[in-house]
């Protein structure tokens, strides 16, 4: 290594090295002075022919044109462009012959300039190699007509032979700087404006055709293929080297390019415009991977303004195809193909985690019914996801017509129930365990992007779901529910549902039920058939609470969920029920063979035709009950055949009659009753509360150790057996104010004496009733063939007038008859 650096540096400090350096150095200076003097040269003659120069510019520019072409000042550039001569020119305007009817400016630039060959200068022909447009403004204009000012450029003349050898000019490089370029078709309603910072362009020709690789560095004002949709990538940079092509004979300009730059996004595009007179189609393919919202705010504002309520959290593969005429009126055909893998899609509804999807967007769903938003559509297939953390899979969804969007397909979940308390912010029911499987075709509305009224057909299975209804404290365990959709009703094949130690049968039907459920909830009739093995009563009226509290948050909502729109469908709708039970207990009463059609409408309960066997009797009836606060307020006609008066009262903890207890009396009670009144939030009867009227027959009766009449009958009566009284009759007519009662002629006929009764009983304060009792021994009365002759000897003898009045809270016996002060 040594001995070579040697060698070299011996080179560079022998003479003969020296001897031709210094003659190179002196070939430098000659070629410098050369090519200043050259420069010199051309200077001096541009300064001596500058006129002629000048002319031949603007004769070989305006025998090209139709318009006028002004250039305020033009200088020579010194050693700019070297080896070509560089002139630059100040202040140009390029108009066309029309310029006074739409005083659109094709051309005007602060400088342009224009590198000329200096040999065809020389010969005095104008060939220009580059032009750069510093500062300038671009405009072309299309009338609806159909004329545009870019036809300012007249028609190449054909070549004749002899002037076939003669080189056309040609402009070999063009590079923009600063250039603002406005493309306004007023026939096809389109606008493209851009704020070009940098252009380069280097065009390499082959006859008539001619290819470039364009460097591209602007602003995209506005690319609106239809001015009343808005523009595409509004305010965007764009940034990026294109390739283009031009082939004459079908007047067609192809683009391609890879990694160009959109904002911060990369894209590649292949692209066509046909250019010629009566053609001017176009088409544009474009690929990417990008963020749903960046993908977005490229679009056009009708699209962008809809998926702008949307939004996917990790970046997509999309393709997108518009092809279209540039001099027609209408949006350009688009074709958007996406795929997401594993994405968290946002909608209007909510967030659908898990989302897998292929999707297309088209604003030509039927061919022949043009490119709008009536006949745009979106279409998915392959859709899976987790909906508020409830798994979706749907095969295929279309959505079609984007003004008034309807979606429609097939969509299928298979979970545990647990997952849909998540699906409420109102806690208003509770989920504890449990198993649903759903497979529904489905159509719906889409109101300013939402979901509205989705329509279902087909099935959905759940299977020992456990839950709370927390506005009426229903817990229910290991409830079976399978329920069918179709086009005319929902049909309840089967619902298993168990409370506390009652267990419950189900099936039912609802008519139309699609229409009335989201149109008329009001209107729906819910027909139940409700098999009971064994119920207690008491623990089901908890069912008819109302939530006031929770109404008036749904009133404060802005938006109808599907959550609560369902609990505004349970709390309006008719429910018929038609119901059988083996044994009903109710407090002490314990009824069998149960029947009744019971109705719900607004919490409010009503049964009818009721039926039940008890207390060695029957019972047939009709009744209200309706929540009033704390309480309920009831209503019911009654009539009860010979039941055992004893067991009834007890079953009713003896309508809170304090004077005497079941144990006091036995016999077969035979009723009808018409009464209202109110029961508490135990199912306890509030006795006082009671209205309306009772008549009342009791057969095979006694009274049994009665202490009133046992205390007046140890004197009055005292060889008569006043602990153990039997009656042939016993029956009246009562009429129940509240507190007190009015009882109408109560008789009474035993085997002691016979008693009739009128006046008024009180709960409370305020018994007054009067009592003829007539004192001839009634033992053998029993024994009189008919009424007549019993009636006939019933007052015979010595008859006393009694009044049993309130005394301090206390029953007082005292000498009176009715109306007595």
């Amino acid at each position: 290594m040594k001995e070579a650096l040697h060698k070299i540096k011996t080179f560079f400090q022998s003479v003969h090295f020296k001897k031709y350096a210094k003659r190179f150095g002196i070939f430098i200076l000659i070629l410098i002075g050369l090519l200043l003097l050259a420069c010199g040269g051309l200077s001096l003659y541009f300064n001596q022919n500058k006129t002629e120069i000048i002319a031949k510019i603007n004769t070989k520019i305006n025998e090209n044109i139709n318009g006028k072409f002004h250039i305020g000042d033009f200088q020579y550039k010194f050693l700019t462009g070297f080896p070509n001569f560089t002139l630059a020119l100040k202040d140009v305007e390029l108009k066309d012959n029309k310029w006074n009817t739409h005083h659109h400016t094709l051309l005007k630039a602060q400088e342009i300039e224009a590198h000329l060959n200096v040999w065809s200068l020389l010969q005095k022909e104008i060939n220009i190699h580059k032009i750069l447009i510093n500062d300038a403004d671009i405009y072309i204009y299309k009338t609806k007509d159909g004329y545009t000012n870019s036809d300012i450029f007249k028609p190449k003349k054909k070549k004749t032979p002899e002037n076939k050898s003669k080189p056309e000019t040609t402009i070999d490089e063009i590079d923009l700087n600063d250039v603002h370029i406005i493309i306004d078709n007023q026939l096809g309603n389109k606008l493209f404006d851009f704020d070009v910072h940098s252009l380069k362009s280097k065009v390499d020709y082959d006859g008539d055709d001619w290819n470039t690789d364009l460097f591209l560095d602007t602003q995209i004002n506005s690319l609106a293929f239809n001015t009343v949709h808005g523009s595409f990538a509004k305010q965007k940079e764009l940034k990026g080297t294109l390739s283009v092509s031009y082939q004459a004979d079908k007047h067609k300009i192809d683009v391609s390019t890879k990694n160009l730059k959109i904002g911060s996004d990369s894209f590649d595009i292949v692209a066509y415009f046909n250019v010629g007179k009566t053609n001017s189609l176009f088409g544009i393919n474009i690929n990417t991977r990008i963020l749903w919202s960046n993908a977005s705010h490229l679009l056009s504002g009708n699209i962008s303004s809809k998926l702008n309520r949307f939004d996917l959290k990790k970046p997509i593969d999309v393709n997108c195809d518009l092809k279209g005429d540039l001099n027609v009126h209408d949006d350009p055909k688009i074709v958007v193909q996406a795929v997401a893998k594993n994405n968290e899609l946002t909608i209007p509804d909510g967030r659908i985690d898990k989302c897998n999807f292929r999707g297309i967007f088209t604003n030509n769903f039927k061919p022949k019914n043009g490119f709008n938003d009536p006949n745009s559509a979106v279409i998915l297939t392959r859709f899976s996801g987790e909906y508020e953390n409830i798994p979706l899979t749907i095969p295929q969804v279309v959505i079609n017509n984007l003004e008034k969007p309807i979606a429609t397909g097939i969509v299928s979940s298979d979970f545990d129930i647990e997952r849909l308390n998540q699906v409420s912010n109102e806690k208003w029911i509770h989920f504890e365990e449990g198993h649903a499987k759903a497979n529904l075709k489905f159509q719906f509305d889409i109101v300013d992007l939402y979901i509205n009224k989705p329509r279902f057909i087909g099935n959905v299975d759940v299977d020992n779901a456990s839950f709370h209804y927390i506005p009426k404290d229903i817990h229910a365990v290991k409830t079976n529910i399978h329920l069918d959709f179709t086009e005319k009703a929902l049909v309840i094949k089967q619902i298993a549902y168990k409370h506390k130690k009652n267990t419950i049968f189900i099936d039912g039907k609802i008519d139309n039920f699609l229409n009335l459920y989201y149109d008329a909830p009001e209107k729906m009739v819910v027909n139940w058939n409700i098999y009971f093995p064994n119920i207690d009563l008491k623990q089901f009226l908890g069912v008819l609470a109302s939530s006031q509290k929770k109404k008036a948050i749904l009133k404060n909502n802005k938006r109808t969920t599907i959550s609560n729109h369902l609990r505004t469908v349970i709390e309006k709708c008719v429910v018929v029920i038609d119901i059988k039970a083996d044994k009903i207990n109710y407090n002490k009463l314990t009824a069998t063979n149960t029947t009744a059609t019971i109705s719900m409408l607004n919490s409010k309960l009503v049964i009818k035709n009721g039926s039940l066997q008890t207390s060695g009797g029957n019972i047939t009836f009709n009744s209200e009950l309706l929540p009033n606060g704390k309480n309920y307020a009831f209503s019911s006609n009654a009539q009860v055949n010979r039941v055992d008066i004893a067991s009834f009262l007890r079953s009713f903890n003896n309508f809170g009659i304090k004077s005497f207890n079941p144990n006091n009396i036995k016999g077969r009670l035979t009723s009808t009753a018409n009464v209202s009144g109110f029961i508490n939030s135990q199912g306890e009867l509030i006795t006082n509360s009671m209205h309306g009227k009772l008549d009342f027959t009791v057969t095979q009766g006694a009274l049994l150790n009665f202490e009133p009449i046992v205390k007046v009958g140890k004197f009055a009566f005292p060889f008569r057996d006043v602990k153990n009284i039997t009656f042939s009759d016993l029956s009246g007519h009562l009429n129940m104010r509240g507190e007190q009662i009015d009882v109408n002629n109560l008789t009474i006929s035993s085997s002691v004496l016979n008693i009739d009764v009128d006046g008024i009983y009180s709960f409370g304060r305020g018994t007054n009733l009067a009592l003829t009792i007539p004192l001839r021994n009634s033992k053998n009365d029993a024994k009189l063939a008919s009424k007549a002759e019993r009636d006939a000897v019933r007052e015979r003898g010595i008859v006393l007038h009694l009044l049993a009045v309130d005394d301090g809270g206390k029953m007082k016996i005292k000498w009176g008859k009715k109306g007595d002060k």
